[in-house]
């Protein structure tokens, strides 16, 4: 059955290039994704594989029943856009201005809807059950994953896989492994608020853009100096805003970014050590400060019978 299907896959590969192309072009943003679900249950319906819409909120859930007894998998994909604007120029660039399928879900749900095919064509072979996931809102945490599985979409599932696609891994290559294999990825601002005034009286201000620069520096002595180098962390900040003009200094500075971790005791250590960090050099400086962690999902560990 197994070439059967890989077969199949090949043979309809021109389809599953037109697919991903058709999601390109009219990319949604997340919890605004309203065509792309319906065009995914239009697809699984003209299968003949009984599906499921607005599963917690957006998400599409699809069943393939094998004939025979069995287990269930499931296989997940996600397809929401991202805020970006598609600056190539292609016959399939986006249509959609500031929005474009920047992070492969596009690909995602066409390789998932293939393979759909393909396991339906052959469903007479099927040991148990195929469910099909494809979830709404992956790029805002907590996303659609949680609102779904209350859903009921794991119900009874015995184990599930996906894909990512991945920019370092070379084309025509299938990267894997057992144990930690994605990040942690978490999200935060800290906004220090300081005293505005002119340019050329700093002595009056309490300079914010001064205390979020020496933090910004002392943020990457976390990950160097704070945690075994066998391990893996990484902060990145994203984003530094302050002021509007070239001689007044502002109120206040905002700085927001992303960490990345495998470990729950080295996530834990560098929030507090980054709260720490941000509260010593406000006080210093007499100013005060807003820190808003937020903690997305745990770190992607593959179960070692499921990866072999």
């Amino acid at each position: 059955m197994l070439e059967k299907v890989f077969n199949t896959l090949d043979a309809i590969y021109p389809e599953t290039v037109s697919l991903r192309r058709f999601f390109h072009q009219y990319p949604e943003l997340s919890f605004q994704e309203e065509q792309t679900p319906a065009e995914i249950s239009e697809y699984l319906n003209d299968l003949g594989i009984e599906t499921k819409t607005m599963v917690g909120g957006r998400g599409v859930v699809g069943v393939i029943q094998g004939k025979h007894q069995g287990k269930t998998v499931a296989i997940r994909a996600d397809f929401d856009a991202l805020p970006i604007q598609d600056e190539k120029q292609v016959p399939y660039r986006s249509k959609v201005p500031g929005v474009m399928h920047a992070c492969g879900h596009d690909a995602h749900t066409a390789l998932l809807l293939s393979v759909a095919k393909a396991l339906q064509t052959y469903r007479g072979h099927i040991k148990g059950n195929i469910v099909l996931i494809h979830q709404f809102a992956e790029e805002v945490p907590p996303g659609g994953a949680l609102p779904m599985i209350a859903d009921g979409c794991l119900d009874g599932v015995d184990a599930i896989f996906g894909t990512h696609l991945w920019t370092p891994i070379p084309v025509g290559k299938i990267a894997f492994r057992k144990g930690p294999i994605m990040a942690a990825a978490d999200n935060f601002t800290a906004v220090i608020k300081g005293k505005g005034g002119h340019g050329g009286q700093p002595h009056e201000t309490v300079d914010p853009i001064i205390i979020a620069a020496n933090y910004l520096q002392m943020l990457q002595q976390i990950p160097s100096r704070s945690i075994n180098p066998v391990e893996s962390a990484v902060i990145s900040v994203g984003s530094f805003h302050a002021g509007e003009t070239f001689n007044v200094i502002p109120d206040h500075a905002v700085i927001k970014g992303t960490i990345r971790t495998f470990k729950l005791e080295i996530q834990n250590l560098i929030i507090e050590q980054m709260e720490t960090l941000l509260r010593t050099l406000c006080l210093a400086k007499k100013a005060d400060y807003e820190f808003d962690y937020k903690k997305g999902y745990p770190s992607v560990v593959n179960h070692p019978k499921e990866t072999e």
